[in-house]
């Protein structure tokens, strides 16, 4: 019975180093993850052009010299 529990204990013990991790090993994070962070990118973008846009002409309102007035014309 010892020498089964010491032949599973050196078993486990040898087996271990197996999984650690190296240094020399490089992942790359792959084509998938590089769409995914396009896909963001792009809508981030396309927000922006919809800002400018209000900011643009809520600047053009607050500096413009000229003043508006409406009036309203009652039958």
């Amino acid at each position: 019975m010892k020498a089964i529990i010491k032949a599973i204990a050196l078993t486990l013990i040898a087996s271990s180093s197996v999984y650690a991790a190296s240094g020399s090993v490089s992942e790359d994070a792959g084509l998938l993850v590089y769409l995914f962070a396009g896909f963001f990118a792009v809508i981030i973008i396309t927000q922006l052009v919809p800002a400018s846009i209000l900011l643009f002409g809520m600047l053009k309102g607050i500096f413009s010299s000229e003043s508006k007035s409406t009036s309203v014309k009652s039958k």
